[in-house]
């Protein structure tokens, strides 16, 4: 069990409820999920024609920033390579900002968000997701830092550049690999910085 278990992490039952802010009300009457930038059909899906795409299931486990660790997760949703191959990805781009509520973003690489693992998450353990875990979708990226897997999210821009989004803006690492560590990004960060991200880690994912 221990060769699944990255560095530094511990391992949980629970899933802990870690996020910056308030809980979004969502109305999904009115919820979208976008697809732009650097693809050759852009589109935009409501709730109910994100529920009609396939389902898949994937079984995995997810790791935190803030050093838990929880083995054997299921979830279902919608795959995120399905959407990528619906909106025809151009040769030119190489990232992707990934856009949730409340103005969140995350970067990701082209080649980290373009995986068979990768969900628009809508289920976890068979149930419908809790509204503290992202419902009424989050994006699935378990071969990173669970803060790569944005709660809530609305939406992906594929760009030819690599744009840091809200934890990556604050000192978070730009790609966040937990195998080899990847917290905090690589400017020199001082004691104070650690301990405020550690912090701030505390009240988000």
């Amino acid at each position: 069990m221990t060769d699944r278990l990255p560095p530094g992490q511990v391992l949980t039952k629970k899933w802990p409820v870690l996020h910056y802010g308030n809980v979004p009300q969502v109305d999904t009457r009115s919820w979208t999920f976008e697809v732009a930038g650097l693809v050759e059909r852009p589109f935009t899906l409501t709730y109910d024609e994100l529920l009609a795409q396939p389902r898949k299931t994937v079984n995995c486990d997810i790791h935190c920033v803030t050093r838990w660790s929880r083995l054997d997760n299921t979830f279902e949703g919608v795959a995120v390579q399905l959407l990528l191959e619906r909106g025809g990805v151009k040769p030119e781009a190489q990232y992707c900002l990934v856009s949730a509520e409340q103005g969140f973003t995350t970067n990701l690489p082209l080649g980290d968000l373009d995986r068979p693992d990768n969900l628009i998450a809508l289920k976890w353990g068979g149930e419908w997701l809790m509204p503290e875990h992202g419902w009424p979708a989050r994006l699935l990226v378990p071969h990173l830092y669970l803060w790569k897997s944005a709660k809530w999210v609305r939406g992906f821009t594929l760009l030819d550049a690599d744009v840091p989004g809200f934890w990556e803006q604050n000192g978070y690492h730009m790609r966040g690999d937990p195998w080899t560590e990847e917290r905090y990004g690589g400017r020199g960060l001082t004691k104070h910085d650690i301990n405020r991200l550690r912090n701030l880690s505390k009240k988000g994912v």
